[in-house]
This record gives structure tokens, C-alpha cells and sequence, in this order.
């Protein structure tokens, strides 16, 4: 199965599938490498490829991946099959906006068509009695709103789509 993460500003695709005991990492020179990541009854992590085996801290917050790894941190982004499609086909990740965890909708601060900047206030969101703000990760227009004021949804779920903002041409 393919997968992919944004490290800094480099993506990487990976590819992994399963084998008897654990999974094969598919190298791009065509070799696989035996991979594993288990806790161990102690708490710690480790991390097998191949004949190599490491601790590992790692962190999940959503789509973000924090791993602490031989003295240092990394950050990860798993970057979601659709959104990447959406983005190959003229689209962008940015254009849809996702709920990080489920919950449901306290209040909606937006109407479709109306046009947004980056950091404004989209909607806020209710989970486990924690409100959470989601704002606009760039400018553009609401084309859709998928929820209203009380509905619930899942982690994921789509809440806002943008489009971008049509600049007109001025005559010169």
C-alpha cells in the first residue's frame, strides 16, 4: 500500500505491505526491507528495518507524526490519497477544510460564497466539551458548507470547502 509524509518540504512516498510477522518496506531500487514497530512490556518503542533496530518516541496528533529518533525530533504529515489527487487535478489540500477529531458543529461564522483570508474564523467546533476554532488555511471563497449548528461528524469529516478567489483583471 501506498502511503505518503511531508518532511519539511519534501514528500515521501512509501510503500509497505504486509509479510508473515510484520510488514516489508518497498525500497524504489525494488529490494523490501523486513520492517516492525512494537512497544515492548517495558513502555518503549522499537523500531526494526531490517537488521537494524532502534527506540522510538513517537507522538500522533492528527495527521502529524512526531518522532523522536537517535537524539532527534521529526515531524511528519500524512498526506491523504484524496487530498493528493485533489491537488494533482488543480485542486489543493488547503481547499478542504477537516474536522481533527469528531464532535459537532457550535456555531458556523461563514456563508457559502462568501469570500474568506487565511486565519479567519470559519466555524467552531464542540469535542469531548472542548471548543475547538477552525479558520481558513488561505484565502479563498466558501463553496460548501457541510454542516450545520448542531449536527455531529467524524474525525476527518469534511466541515468547509474552499475554492480559489477569481482576481479580476484591472483595465489598464
Amino acid at each position: 500500500m501506498q502511503h505518503a509524509f511531508r518532511l519539511g518540504d519534501a514528500e515521501h512516498n512509501v510503500a509497505l505491505s504486509r509479510s508473515a510477522t510484520a510488514y516489508r518496506l518497498h525500497l524504489k531500487d525494488g529490494r523490501e526491507l523486513p520492517t516492525d514497530l512494537r512497544t515492548a512490556a517495558d513502555g518503549r518503542t522499537w523500531l526494526t528495518l531490517g537488521e537494524q533496530r532502534v527506540e522510538v518516541i513517537i507522538a500522533v496528533q492528527g495527521d502529524d507524526i512526531f518522532i523522536h529518533l537517535d537524539g532527534e525530533a521529526h515531524r511528519l504529515r500524512y498526506l491523504h490519497p484524496l487530498e493528493r489527487l485533489a491537488a494533482q487535478s488543480a485542486g489543493g489540500a488547503d481547499d478542504i477544510v477537516r474536522a481533527p477529531m469528531p464532535g459537532s458543529i457550535v456555531s458556523v461564522n461563514v456563508a457559502e460564497g462568501e469570500p474568506v483570508s487565511k486565519g479567519q474564523l470559519l466555524l467552531v467546533m464542540e469535542s469531548m466539551k472542548m471548543e475547538t476554532t477552525i479558520s481558513a488555511p488561505r484565502d479563498g471563497v466558501v463553496q460548501r458548507i457541510a454542516h450545520e449548528k448542531g449536527q455531529i461528524f467524524d474525525r476527518d469529516a469534511v466541515l468547509i470547502s474552499l475554492e480559489p478567489v477569481v482576481r479580476q483583471e484591472s483595465d489598464t
